[in-house]
């Protein structure tokens, strides 16, 4: 019966306009609408597939500022059993390494973790690096970009895409698994399970209950940082080409302009 950790992540819809904040150049996160980030969701389906298969239970675990708890209670609606949030203003602006030892600490304080289950990119940050990051920090193998997964009582089996191919991997258990948009197609949220997601237990923390030094995280500690950011220019008209017996011509012209051809 695995004990699982599934990470959650609150995103800017990808339907909303999303920017960057002019002073510090981070994600301006009121700027748009926010969501369970979809490639979470397939990670929280995956989670509860393996618990009904064989038993267990599922905690959803997110790093984010309070507005965050939207997407965990989404996480516990389909059916996870309790959640994790940590929330700290000093966590602004935090990269992927500071973000994995946030999420490293946190996990440590679970008992019985078996199996952490990711999305392999977020759809905002697109680093795709946390998965990898967080198992070297934990000591545990990582299985990642998995679009099928088995659990054999201490083996955790995974089927990983790539170009090539199909890459089998198998480890021992506690391990990390990132899955790819292929796994599943995630669950919706039942009423009965929207109503008992308001009574499931979060425990909400800080870098200081994890025994973080709030001066070691956030912008100003970050390995990387925008310097410069402007908005994509707005599409402009086509060229529109009218043929008269020559609109070949006129279109191979174009594209020896554009050095296309």
């Amino acid at each position: 019966m695995p004990n699982i950790v599934v990470l959650v992540k609150q995103v800017p819809d990808t339907y909303s306009e999303r920017k960057l904040t002019e002073g510090d150049h981070t994600l301006d996160r009121d700027s748009a609408d926010a969501v369970l980030d979809e490639i979470n969701e397939r990670a929280v389906e995956e989670a509860l597939l393996l618990k009904e298969a064989q038993g267990g239970e599922v905690t959803a675990l997110s790093v984010g500022p309070e507005r965050a708890a939207e997407a965990i209670r989404k996480a516990l609606s389909m059916g996870a059993d309790k959640a994790v949030h940590v929330s700290d203003p000093a966590l602004h602006g935090a990269d992927v390494v500071q973000t994995a030892k946030v999420i490293a600490a946190a996990i440590g304080r679970i008992d019985g973790v078996d199996l952490v289950i990711a999305g392999n990119e977020a759809s905002d940050g697109g680093g795709g690096a946390v998965p990898a990051i967080l198992a070297e920090l934990l000591g545990y193998p990582q299985l990642t970009h998995a679009r099928k997964v088995e659990v054999d009582g201490g083996t955790v089996r995974v089927d990983r895409e790539t170009d090539d191919g199909i890459i089998h991997l198998e480890a021992g258990l506690p391990a990390v698994i990132s899955v790819g948009e292929k796994i599943n197609e995630p669950r919706y949220p039942s009423f009965k399970g929207i109503m008992a997601a308001k009574k499931k237990p979060v425990e909400t923390l800080t870098v200081a209950d994890l025994g973080i030094d709030a001066g070691e995280v956030g912008l100003a500690n970050a390995w990387s940082a925008v310097v410069e950011a402007a908005p994509k220019p707005p599409r402009s008209a086509g060229q529109r080409v009218t043929d008269e017996g020559d609109g070949g011509a006129a279109i191979a012209a174009y594209l020896v302009s554009q050095k296309l051809i």
